[in-house]
């Protein structure tokens, strides 16, 4: 159940996978906590914002180029280009290893649509899905697309079976029905089409010996956190049966910048010792903390 608070947001006191109101308090970041279900370890941030709030962040520009990136956003997306197409290579070499070749993808939450790219690189008729304009002009400006749904999922003007491939990276933590629109997506897929999603795993060795320091702790668009059972039943509510959970291939490109900004949340000094490091713009490293999973799932 989530009832409002006088500050327009939402407290959460039930479990939006099991149902059990038996929580426990992780930790508090006033005015948030997070909190886990003592019945099957869902963990969620309370009080959130409402779906209507939690889109007009994701609309705005400064969500894209944020201004706090540790709190809400990113940084630079846009200029982020390079790494994000080099991120999304590696990962689609193993999503696809067992999967289609070609056929039609959908992206949901395509964003400036560098994953649309990739999968056009590969051969793929790519889709793309986006509730945000100020993004996702970007990926028609940038590459051409003509075939992004402005708009959410269940508006979306696609039959049924459509897709050969549907992907959603770093998508099912931010909505607050993530159920509803895995069910859309199942039916969106073609029979034997492949589910891909990636998402943070909250019981990690990274966010556990990090704690309330954990980088993706970020409780004003981060409003759900799963764990490996978690995300295999949220899936099989949908509908689907996983194939594939690993973590090995949730690791991602990164700049400098971004090292020595996120290297402040663990301690002010680090940011310090750690900004010589921006002076090389067009250096990047590889990092997999094993804390992000991707799960492949095909519909039921």
């Amino acid at each position: 159940m989530a009832l409002e608070t006088e500050a327009g947001m939402e407290t959460v006191d039930v479990c939006m996978l099991c149902g059990s109101e038996d929580f426990r308090t992780a930790f508090e970041e006033p005015p948030y906590s997070v909190r886990r279900c003592e019945r099957c370890g869902m963990g969620w941030a309370s009080p959130r914002f409402s779906e209507e709030q939690l889109q007009a962040i994701y609309k705005s520009d400064n969500y894209w180029r944020s201004p706090s990136p540790k709190v809400q956003g990113y940084t630079d997306y846009r200029g982020d280009e390079r790494l994000y197409l080099d991120t999304f290579r590696r990962r689609l070499k193993f999503v696809l290893a067992d999967g289609p070749r070609s056929g039609r993808s959908l992206d949901v939450g395509c964003a400036a649509g560098f994953c649309m790219a990739v999968m056009r690189e590969l051969g793929f008729e790519a889709h793309g899905l986006e509730i945000s304009e100020t993004i996702a002009s970007h990926a028609r400006e940038r590459f051409g697309f003509d075939t992004i749904h402005l708009g959410k999922l269940d508006s979306a003007p696609y039959p049924d079976g459509h897709f050969d491939v549907i992907t959603m990276w770093d998508v099912v933590e931010h909505v607050v029905d993530p159920v509803e629109l895995l069910v859309k997506a199942r039916e969106l897929l073609r029979p034997g089409g492949l589910l891909v999603i990636e998402t943070q795993d909250i019981d990690s060795r990274f966010a556990r010996s990090l704690g309330p320091r954990w980088h993706h702790y970020k409780h004003e668009e981060h409003i759900y956190h799963f764990t490996p059972p978690t995300v295999r039943t949220l899936l099989s509510r949908a509908g689907f049966d996983v194939v594939k959970l690993t973590h090995r291939y949730g690791g991602k490109y990164v700049s400098t910048h971004f090292i020595a900004e996120r290297a402040s949340r663990l301690h002010p000094v680090l940011t310090k010792l750690l900004s010589p490091l921006t002076a090389f713009d067009q250096a990047r490293l590889y990092l997999n903390f094993m804390d992000e999973m991707i799960v492949l799932a095909r519909p039921r």
